[in-house]
């Protein structure tokens, strides 16, 4: 008779509890590996930036600046435009081969993004990819 059971109690009874033990040393493996790969997947994205240089960038004759004022106004190359001017000038300036100006927007601090990114996206729409931000130096 063995000890601890009583006399009618048989041996081959399936066991009733769940043995948790395995299931906690996967788990605590799955815990360590995620741990330990998550760092490494937020800086999985390389990118090249472009390096900053302290040159005045001088326009080529044929690039077009695009101002934009705190209150919405646009200009194209210092002339006052509405909206559908916008257009067909992008639209001429797109089709202009074999080099296509590049869009300078120099944008007051103060003007919403949305105004940008639809200005952009009309750029994108007429051919016009090369877009670069025009910024003053913090001196002046």
């Amino acid at each position: 008779m063995a000890f601890g059971k009583l006399p009618g109690d048989s041996d081959n009874q399936p066991l009733s509890e769940i043995n948790m033990i395995p299931m906690i040393d996967v788990m605590l493996v799955l815990l360590i590996v995620f741990m330990i790969t998550a760092p490494l997947l937020t800086n999985a994205v390389k990118l090249e930036l472009p390096e900053a240089s302290s040159q005045v960038h001088q326009p080529r004759q044929k690039d077009v600046v695009l101002s934009i004022d705190g209150a919405g106004k646009i200009y194209w190359n210092d002339q006052a435009v509405d909206e559908q001017t916008l257009l067909t000038r992008m639209s001429e300036a797109g089709e202009t081969k074999p080099e296509i100006p590049e869009i300078q927007l120099r944008i007051d601090k103060g003007v919403e993004y949305g105004l940008i990114a639809r200005v952009m996206a009309q750029a994108s729409r007429h051919g016009l990819h090369k877009i670069a931000f025009v910024s003053q130096p913090e001196n002046e």
